[in-house]
């Protein structure tokens, strides 16, 4: 074995055992493994920067990018709001249908991170029974076109780089959909093996929000419960603010009529939840419009203390609208717009253009600004125009020459000229981890090639495996990768995962096309495990999940789609002999 194939092989190990038994971050390994096969002269400069900007990782960066804009739009919400009515398997089926559509067009992590919020929101079913199936579903979702996950774009740049056409859109789609289909045939009976947990009702909700009802509001008319406004999740109905007073505590018979300034007891949350109910205008609605939400403190020397808003004429003076406003756990009472202001209270923002944390006026009257994770809902007209914008992108790159790269960066450039997302959304959201990983992983696969040793691993394992031949060596090359994606993540499970299959292909002298289909929907069956795909570690922590909730429903499911994959991989793709 020469230096150059020991040198590789110590830097797979290093990063297989770094993932496996330490907590380092996967960016951090692969990109130290990158740097030292610099040093040693394995790689260039020019390679390394080849590699980083590779048009596939490109694309998934932009795509990342853009799916902050989509996730502002009302469909994610609409979706999951769509999918909360009906009995628990008719949900499943709906979310997981519906969520899989989306992850096809939508990077999946993307469409999981955008639906956490309104899945948590839902009024019917626990999130715990649904928030395992909206990943799975997603990752199934994700299979159905190359840009659904970053793993598919992933492979797509080491087909690049092997010398390949690029993949076409629609080239997982025919396997993917019949691995959709099965899961969900999983999916829907094991979801009731997932624990119901509501732990809400024993939390604290300390923010007070506040609604106004419309004369033409569906609601009006209606008692609270004929309207659902009894069975929220993280948001409780306090009083009914009218002209001849007050209705405290709210019953549910309680009538609502036109002019009623509801008041609610809920958290960060809630501001997208009462955005989301017809017939509500939240309290500062007009001023709302797809901004990311800013929590602060009122300073003890502020001018604002002991006014209430209106007085303080606090939208005109700071470009912010409060939407919530909390006092410790204390209850507080009257229109949100009439509570007098204390030192101490923490306020949330929706900021408006010229609202700047930097400025000493502002530093003066609060002394915390802390950005948060949620962000409120662009206008109707607004989403429309996003979602009909990322439609055109796509049938621009199905229909014309124009790259999907192309389209994206364009689309992306319109959407901060015209003020959808910000500069600070686009830093927020940069993925720099994915681009280490993937940039790092693209040099290590070709050095796996360049130096040998993947064929090296190929004669092994053609040798040790001779019986199973082309047909064999196509199963155990997607079983390493279900497992390497299980035990590391999908991404890493693709760069090692890929130089053997392409090397076992030219040693069988077959296509490489099925070995790479097998890479590609092995790294992408994460199913019994919160750690190896972005999506399960995402509802890990927000559904309180154990691991053997994740074992109770995806083993099944793995073993299914497993089948599914297995069986057509080699009709779909045929194992057919090439001219060496």
């Amino acid at each position: 074995m020469s230096w150059q194939e020991t040198t590789v092989l110590t830097l797979l190990v290093a990063i297989v055992a770094g993932l496996v038994l330490t907590r380092l971050k996967p960016a951090l390994l692969f990109a130290g493994a990158a740097f030292v096969a610099f040093q040693t002269g394995l790689t260039s400069v020019e390679a390394l920067t080849a590699n980083f900007t590779a048009p596939s990782l490109l694309t998934l960066v932009l795509l990342i990018l853009v799916s902050c804009a989509l996730e502002k739009t009302h469909l994610t919400s609409w979706v999951a709001r769509q999918a909360s009515h009906g009995a628990l398997p008719t949900v499943i089926a709906k979310l997981g249908i519906s969520s899989a559509l989306l992850s096809a067009l939508v990077n999946n992590t993307a469409v999981v991170v955008s639906m956490i919020g309104a899945i948590k929101r839902n009024r019917r079913h626990s999130p715990s029974q649904l928030l395992i199936p909206l990943s799975y579903s997603a990752i199934l979702g994700g299979t159905l076109t190359l840009i659904g996950t970053s793993t598919n774009l992933i492979v797509n740049s080491f087909v690049e780089r092997a010398g390949f056409p690029s993949l076409g859109f629609f080239t997982p789609t025919v396997i993917g959909a019949a691995a959709l289909v099965a899961g969900l045939l999983v999916l829907i009976p094991f979801s009731y093996r997932l624990p119901r947990q509501d732990g809400e009702q024993e939390e604290s909700l300390p923010y007070v929000l506040e609604a106004r009802l419309a004369a033409d509001s569906p609601l009006c008319g209606q008692s609270v419960a004929d309207n659902g406004l009894r069975a929220l999740r993280r948001l409780y109905l306090a009083e009914i603010h009218r002209q001849d007073g007050v209705i405290a505590p709210v019953c549910p018979e309680t009538p609502l009529l036109a002019g009623d300034k509801l008041q609610f007891a809920g958290d960060v949350e809630s501001v997208a939840t009462l955005q989301e109910i017809p017939g509500l205008t939240l309290f500062g609605q007009h001023h709302i419009d797809g901004q990311n939400l800013i929590e602060v403190v009122v300073s003890h020397s502020a001018s604002i203390c002991g006014k209430t808003l209106k007085a303080a004429r606090f939208r005109e003076t700071f470009d912010a609208v409060v939407v919530a406003i909390r006092r410790g756990h204390e209850k507080l009472d009257g229109g949100l717009g009439n509570i007098p202001l204390h030192a101490g209270d923490t306020l949330v923002l929706v900021p408006g253009k010229t609202f700047r944390q930097d400025s000493q006026a502002l530093r003066r009257e609060f002394v915390l600004f802390n950005g948060l994770e949620a962000s409120t809902r662009l206008s109707e007209r607004k989403s429309v125009a996003v979602l009909a914008g990322f439609v055109a992108v796509i049938g621009a790159a199905l229909l014309t020459p124009m790259p999907l790269l192309n389209g994206l960066a364009a689309y992306l450039v319109v959407l901060l000229v015209t003020g959808i997302i910000s500069l600070h959304d686009l830093q927020r959201r940069f993925p720099v981890e994915v681009v280490v990983i993937v940039g790092a992983a693209l040099t290590l696969a070709q050095l796996m090639l360049a130096s040998g040793l993947s064929a090296r691993f190929s004669d092994w394992f053609m040798a040790t495996f001779s019986a199973g031949g082309a047909i064999g060596a196509l199963v155990a090359v997607y079983l390493l990768t279900l497992l390497l994606t299980e035990l590391i993540t999908n991404n890493a499970a693709a760069a090692l995962a890929f130089p053997l299959g392409y090397s076992l292909a030219l040693g069988y002298g077959v296509d490489p096309m099925p070995f790479v289909m097998a890479v590609l929907f092995g790294a992408s069956a994460s199913f019994i495990s919160p750690y190896g795909y972005q999506t399960n570690l995402l509802v890990y922590s927000v559904g309180n999940y154990q691991l053997r909730d994740y074992l109770r429903l995806g083993l099944p499911l793995s073993v299914v789609y497993s089948a599914v994959v297995l069986t057509l991989l080699p009709i779909v793709f045929p194992l057919t002999a090439v001219a060496p």
